[in-house]
């Protein structure tokens, strides 16, 4: 029986995801380069993926670049923009329908604690989580498993007694890794990513039943 679910939080909660591909998509068109959605989209929910933006630029222009100046760039477009994002349709109807249904409610993110808590504040979600976990606490962020475990950890239930809702691949093959049910909400940055490996694709939160995600998890004919 599934007792608890773990929230992603960039692209899931907030889609954090296209303002940060907006902002390095700006730093290129500044050095006449295009950046292509496949290639940033191998970054997305992890940190020091396969795809370096920096070393991109570098290949593109034939050049050492400014990573000081490129960071600089980086953060005035995003952090100019990021404040104004809301949440994404239907998160606060699943948060509220998850306590109402007693389910224990975590968050494990790739990001840092310093990053995510003012957001969850201003939009007053904290009171929410029963767990967060974030890059902070382990050694390796998604996909590896590690985030998912310490949740587990943190309820002391076992893997297939939780679901994570998940935006990204490499959030998925964490969740998957830990061994709890993966259900993805993909965004406008994900929504060409293969999520076969998923128990269930649902294009947004909003109008769906928690309880009916869950009831079609358990169900006997589900894949697992």
């Amino acid at each position: 029986m599934i007792k608890a679910v773990v929230f992603d939080f960039d692209g899931t909660i907030m889609d954090t995801e296209t303002v940060a591909y907006e902002a390095f998509r700006n730093v290129f068109r500044k050095h006449d380069l295009e950046l292509p959605l496949a290639l940033w989209a191998e970054a997305i929910g992890t940190m020091h993926g396969p795809f370096d933006p920096y070393r991109e630029l570098e290949a593109g222009t034939g050049r050492p670049v400014d990573r000081k100046a490129i960071d600089e760039m980086f953060n005035d477009y995003y952090y100019g923009a990021v404040h104004h994002v809301p949440l994404l349709p239907g998160v606060l109807d699943a948060l509220e329908e998850a306590k109402r249904l007693g389910l224990k409610v975590g968050l494990a993110t790739s990001s840092y604690r310093k990053w995510i808590e003012p957001h969850l504040q201003r939009f007053g979600l904290l009171p929410y989580f029963d767990a967060i976990h974030t890059a902070d606490d382990v050694e390796r962020v998604k996909p590896d498993p590690a985030l998912y475990k310490r949740a587990l950890v943190s309820f002391g239930l076992e893997g297939s007694q939780a679901v994570a809702i998940e935006d990204s691949l490499n959030g998925l093959r964490a969740a998957k890794g830990a061994g709890l049910y993966g259900v993805v909400v993909p965004n406008p940055m994900t929504a060409n990513m293969d999520f076969s490996e998923a128990d269930l694709v649902v294009p947004s939160l909003d109008g769906q039943k928690l309880d009916a995600i869950l009831a079609h998890l358990q169900s006997p004919g589900s894949a697992r």
